[in-house]
């Protein structure tokens, strides 16, 4: 009987732990599958998100009317099935340069050029150290320099971009673009570009898009670095433009010089009769941020087909600088917005693209 009961409960107690240990390892077995589970549905997501922001191609650009209007518009003019299907001849897109695709602000950096040129020049001038407005530049005269006219950065223009070859003023140019750096990010200016808008720029041309830079600023001065800032060839940059003549070097060798007088007006009216000049095209889209680029964007449109005009709004004081005066924003005279602008825009269904709400960085050093 003692026997046979131990031998029970011996039955009972293999039984029983047995049964544990089944349960023991069946739990272990259901927690590792749930864990792989778990890992396999995170690698996944982690693959679906990694993927959707390589297919993004505004990754810089917050979801928003802005970036939907830009993708919506590539879409529709793209798609050979769509009524506002555009030829690929057809396709070309005009971004203003300052303001538009890099800081322009406290001052324009082509006129910091003009400026420093004078400094690194006035040894060969000597007439300059008693002739205003160069005297103050020389002297390093900041309270006379806050009181220069428009005439003034005229002469200091001229002076510093003309009566040269236009291989010698390309050097120029680019040596000063090389090393010159902006005294509030300690950044060479050409750091200071927009990676939002580079964004755009690659966008319409991996679409079949010709990207045209068409700037009041200089033609010869962007040149120097829009193809390798922009992706942009040299031909296809409009800007204000002095008269070149053809004339001979010492050694007989043909040059051009350039002559102290404007040529192009590349600013307001002037671009798009520039534009059609250079191209001989409407654009389809154009993208700037100031009165000057109002023409523009007014040509643009006047095509009557599908069509993308923007203008970028300076209103972010912390990550850039703030000013209009549309909206309340500072007054300025560089790159003024002003709420005419503003409510033409809004009026004619252009985008305004705040720098603050629309954009999740600026600078592409940023990223």
């Amino acid at each position: 009987m003692i026997s046979c009961s131990h031998g029970r409960i011996f039955t009972a107690y293999s039984i029983n732990n047995n049964f544990s240990k089944n349960i023991s390892w069946l739990n272990r077995f259901f927690l590792r599958s749930l864990l792989l589970l778990g890992a396999a549905v995170c690698a996944l997501a982690l693959s679906i998100i990694q993927c959707y922001a390589q297919n993004d191609p505004l990754p810089s650009w917050n979801d928003g009317p802005a970036k939907q209007a830009i993708m919506r518009f590539v879409q529709v003019t793209t798609d050979k099935s769509s009524p506002n299907y555009v030829a690929p001849q057809d396709r070309l897109a005009t971004f203003d340069q300052d303001g538009t695709m890099w800081v322009e602000h406290p001052i324009y950096t082509q006129v910091m050029f003009a400026l420093d040129q004078v400094v690194e020049h006035a040894s060969k001038h000597p007439e300059w150290k008693e002739k205003m407005p160069f005297k103050a530049l020389i002297s390093h005269d900041r309270a006379a320099m806050e009181k220069f006219t428009t005439k003034d950065l005229e002469q200091i223009v001229f002076a510093t971009h003309t009566g040269m070859t236009t291989d010698v003023f390309q050097t120029a140019v680019k040596e000063w673009i090389a090393r010159a750096k902006d005294p509030r990010w300690k950044h060479q200016y050409t750091d200071l570009v927009y990676e939002p808008m580079l964004e755009v720029m690659r966008y319409l041309r991996d679409n079949g898009y010709k990207t045209y830079i068409v700037t009041g600023g200089g033609q010869d001065f962007v040149r120097a670095y829009s193809e390798r800032v922009y992706g942009i060839p040299l031909e296809q940059v409009i800007g204000s433009a002095v008269e070149t003549q053809f004339s001979y070097a010492k050694d007989g060798k043909g040059i051009l010089m350039r002559s102290p007088k404007l040529l192009l007006n590349d600013n307001f009216s002037g671009k798009p009769e520039d534009i059609y000049l250079f191209t001989g095209r409407r654009p389809q889209a154009a993208f700037g941020n100031s009165t000057g680029d109002r023409q523009m964007l007014e040509y643009t449109q006047g095509s009557g087909k599908a069509t993308l005009m923007m203008l970028v709004l300076h209103d972010d004081a912390k990550r850039e600088y703030a000013y209009g005066p549309a909206e309340g924003l500072p007054q300025t005279k560089v790159g003024t917005f002003t709420q005419e602008l503003y409510d033409e825009a809004k009026a004619k269904g252009w985008f305004v693209i705040s720098m603050k709400k629309d954009w999740k960085i600026i600078f592409p050093f940023e990223k």
